[in-house]
């Protein structure tokens, strides 16, 4: 039966592949970078060194007036603060979408082992009828020949 040679190639290339995570898309030296800088800048402590450092301009922004604390709020502490944070949100999104992807992998390969196993009882209970068809078939011609 074709479909069954695709099903089961299917399932060994599942079963080789596995499923697609965010680590596989690390393309390069430089994207290899990209993920060491963002790992370590995309941390609470990083955030936390980010503030600190911020707040060191803070008495220099007071001293220039509302204009400067406001400039020193968005331009400084907001951005520099908030880009470790939000890039620390991106990773726990990352893992959370691997999380998702590896249970809907998991559970793609659960409904082809499950369609693998109903594809063979359908086909025994295919020759199974067909076995009593026939030998209906064999009773029925029997008793016509009486």
């Amino acid at each position: 039966m074709n479909s069954e040679h695709i099903l089961k190639s299917r399932i060994k290339e599942r079963e080789m592949s596995g499923p697609h995570l965010i680590r596989h898309e690390h393309v390069g030296l430089g994207g290899r970078i990209a993920v060491i800088i963002t790992n370590a800048v995309g941390t609470m402590w990083c955030a936390y060194i980010f503030a600190a450092i911020a707040l060191i301009s803070l008495p220099a922004a007071i001293q220039g007036g509302a204009a400067a604390i406001s400039s020193w709020i968005t331009g400084t502490f907001l951005q520099v603060v908030l880009l470790s944070v939000i890039m620390l949100g991106q990773k726990v999104a990352a893992e959370a979408s691997d999380k998702q992807a590896l249970q809907t992998y998991k559970d793609a390969e659960a409904l082809l082992k499950i369609q693998d196993e109903m594809r063979r009882l359908i086909e025994i209970n295919n020759n199974l009828t067909g076995e009593i068809h026939r030998m209906m078939a064999k009773e029925r011609a029997a008793v016509d020949d009486r």
